[in-house]
């Protein structure tokens, strides 16, 4: 069965409806700018353009990219393809591609050859001292380019300056993991929704961010046995039309206030005795305290905190404590606000006070916004050790110096890797001054962006950019490298279900442009990085040697992919991890045991305050006991650092669009993309702009206390006092009109415990243009 509508008209395709407990329909969804017939060959692939990594393959003709397809056998996708995997993946222009690597000789960037552009890169770098440096990367590259840029970094250089982008969207999701669970891991899959009887999303606007996702769960929607939905959300989307259609429930909480509704959701389970004591009693630590905690937030005392109805409150306690089977996700709407991990955990708890974990349509979804994050924290290319390891363990920093046969002391572990926020804030103070930012644009998604372009703007700086176009980053660059993009190069990325997949190079990049992981290699070639035996460090030349080298690493951890290989990976489904020679079809659920990754010589992190985010000593974690169970953290809600006054009334929250992925360096450069949504606009309520005297289509300036953005209006259903902008629009289309970047607006400020940046409130003020 196919789908042959306009999916920019239609984001979410035909229907194929179905009942609980029985397999998603397949449909495959294909893209041609030829006839079929004239294909000359089919590559195996996965989309790279939201995290949901969709299987499918590229249709080459002519040694070019001319179409996708879904791929009918793989369990993510199931043969479906959303409007950016459809029309972005490989329709971008590449009139701008970069093709040569570029150098900076005054004010001016300039061609040059690869050997003057690394010989470049390796003389700033070997006159510094390793501390000097630091790598801000991505979501989007391969495993085996994470991987190798990890080992440069730990045990080549011995730098803990290393982060990516994934600090923006997807750091709470593996804090939380690691808070409730000892360990970073998706404990759910994407399977759940077939067999819940309700699905809870927190923060999680679905039907934007993971459209093939969002379809899945319409499917079921429309069967039989149609499970209720509730959706947390400031915003009226189609996720809480879906949730009222239901019979569920929309609660729109005003944005800085997660925490208060969570508390006050686990203490109608606990006072209606919606809990299952036994389980608790065997498997979790920390219920007397949870429950003292919880205790004051009655529906009424919450519903003065967030705004919301008391009623819907206790009636979303209801579902989620009489539903035999429930899945809940989370994602930017909880991650990028106050009390981020606080509130992710308390996800968590609901579904431990239940037991309702590791059994089918029981699950919790801690969701990424990248493609390619799980994989980041994997490897050990953001400020995590690979293979899940822990920092303050030095059996993990003794596993990993024997791996690559260095000395443990050259991996930098004396103190918590530095994070993407402290990174940029020491580039800021200078004792950072050698940065190599890969695949990612910060000039747009960094908040309060004011101040990113003076940092980057900073003359002691000797800043590399590597990325397939020339950004508004890499225009502050003193040396560009081209970089190939997908479908250009080979490798795996994992999905944000554990899902791993194998993408296959189908067409040569252009010009002299190099996939990141040969960038990566001539460095550290040039570098001269040796082990302790004076042998090369870099021991690896294919992408298939690299993720070789990576099972090895991951070989024993919770992230065990020691019985994949790139043939079993070929052809068929993507496979989850663990997958192992007890496992070879991988592992659709974890903890169906209900034993956690929380031993002392196991876990992942050792844990923090939610509230403060101090670290737990280990000696204070090994005295917990925790023995395999799960913790039940608590913590109590805190007013968010900005809310509003009389100067800035309301409060700006920004968010994602189903047609851009991040900041439009591909999807902008896609036709039918660009042409669905060319420009960044501003949502209000009805109420709000009539206040304000707006009206739809009109141009309004929405400004915070760190600068201003200029948008065309629409009415939309978001809670009054609440507005709310795309974060994708740079200015690379756009460079004599008005900002239009929604990080004009934001305030660099991060969760206490995961690190990850607070985009979701922002005091404004909003008046029409030219008023």
């Amino acid at each position: 069965m196919g789908d042959v509508r306009d999916r920019v008209a239609d984001v979410w395709g035909d229907r194929t409806p179905h009942a609980k407990d029985t397999a998603w329909p397949v449909r495959v969804d294909q893209e041609l700018s030829v006839a079929e017939a004239e294909v000359e060959r089919w590559v195996q692939s996965a989309c790279v353009l939201c995290s949901n990594g969709c299987a499918c393959d590229i249709a080459v003709k002519d040694g070019r990219m001319v179409g996708v397809r879904g791929r009918a056998t793989d369990r993510i996708n199931h043969g479906r393809l959303g409007p950016k995997g459809l029309y972005g993946s490989w329709q971008w222009s590449d009139e701008d591609r970069l093709t040569q690597p570029l150098v900076r000789r005054g004010s001016e960037l300039v061609e040059t050859s690869w050997d003057e552009a690394m010989d470049r890169i390796v003389a700033e770098s070997k006159k510094r001292h390793p501390l000097r440096h630091g790598f801000y990367t991505s979501g989007q590259l391969f495993l085996e380019e994470y991987y190798t840029l990890a080992v440069i970094g730990k045990a080549g250089l011995g730098t803990p300056h290393m982060d990516g982008n994934t600090r923006l969207c997807t750091a709470t999701a593996a804090a939380a993991l690691k808070e409730t669970f000892g360990s970073d891991g998706q404990p759910g899959t994407y399977n759940d929704i077939e067999a819940c009887d309700a699905l809870f999303l927190f923060g999680h606007n679905m039907a934007a961010t993971q459209t093939v996702l969002w379809s899945r769960v319409l499917d079921r929607v429309q069967g039989p046995d149609t499970p209720l939905v509730v959706a947390v959300d400031p915003r009226s989307t189609p996720v809480a039309e879906i949730a009222r259609r239901t019979g569920g429930v929309h609660l729109s909480p005003l944005p800085g206030t997660n925490q208060a509704l969570m508390n006050g959701l686990l203490r109608e389970l606990i006072e209606h005795d919606w809990v299952d004591h036994d389980w608790i009693g065997r498997h979790t630590i920390g219920y007397d305290d949870l429950a003292a905690t919880v205790a004051p937030y009655t529906p009424d005392k919450v519903a003065e905190i967030c705004g919301v109805p008391a009623d819907a409150i206790r009636r979303t306690a209801e579902i989620f404590g009489t539903s035999d089977r429930v899945l809940s996700t989370v994602l930017q709407g909880f991650y990028q606000s106050h009390q981020a991990t606080a509130a992710s955990c308390q996800v968590n708890n609901l579904h431990l006070l239940r037991g309702l974990i590791g059994r089918p349509g029981c699950g919790v979804l801690q969701m990424n916004g990248q493609p390619t994050a799980e994989n980041t924290r994997e490897c050990g290319a953001d400020g995590d050790l690979p293979g899940f390891r822990n920092w303050a363990n030095p059996a993990h920093i003794d596993e990993l110096a024997r791996l690559w046969n260095v000395d443990p002391l050259v991996i930098p572990h004396w103190a918590p890797p530095t994070h993407a926020m402290q990174l940029w804030r020491y580039v800021e103070q200078g004792s950072i001054d050698f940065l190599w930012i890969s695949a990612t644009n910060p000039a747009v998604s960094l908040p309060e962006l004011p101040r990113i372009r003076d940092i980057l703007a900073k003359d002691d700086l000797f800043l590399v950019v590597q990325d397939g176009f020339l950004t508004e980053t890499a225009q502050y660059a003193d040396v560009v490298l081209p970089a190939a993009l997908w479908g250009e190069k080979q490798g795996t990325f994992t999905n944000a279900s554990r899902t791993v997949h194998l993408s296959e190079q189908a067409v040569d990049p252009p010009g002299q442009a190099r996939s990141d992981l040969a960038i990566f290699l001539d460095y550290a070639h040039r570098m001269e990085f040796r082990d302790k035996d004076d042998r090369p460090l870099i021991r690896w030349s294919t992408p298939e040697e690299v993720f070789e080298a990576w099972k090895e690493c991951s070989r024993g951890r919770p992230c065990d992919y020691s019985g994949l290989t790139y043939d079993v990976l070929r052809g068929g489904s993507g496979i989850p991890w663990p997958c192992t020679t007890d496992a070879p079809d991988g592992t659709d659920r974890l903890y169906s045991d209900w034993v956690f990754p929380t031993e002392p010589d196991v876990c992942e992190d050792y844990g923090h305050d939610l509230l403060t985010g101090a670290s737990t000593t280990p000696d204070k974690y090994k005295a917990t006991a925790p023995g395999g169970r799960a913790f039940l953290k608590a913590a109590e809600y805190t007013a968010a650092p900005e809310h509003p006054t009389d100067e800035f009334p309301l409060i700006a929250t920004t968010g994602r669009s189903p047609y851009h992925f991040h900041t439009r360096t591909k999807t902008g450069r896609a036709p039918r993309l660009r042409a669905a949504e060319p420009k960044v606009w501003v949502e209000l309520s009805k109420p709000d702009a009539e206040g304000l005297g707006l009206h739809e289509g009109e141009r309004a300036v929405v400004e915070s206390r760190r600068g201003q953005v200029e948008a065309e209006v629409r009415i939309g259903e978001p809670r009054e006092g609440v507005v709310f902008l795309p974060f994708h629009f740079g200015y690379w289309d756009n460079e004599s009109g008005p900002p239009s970047a929604a990080n004009e607006l934001t305030v660099t400020e991060w969760d206490p415990v995961s690190k990850q940046p607070m985009f979701k409130v922002s005091a404004v003020r909003v008046r029409k243009t030219g008023e």
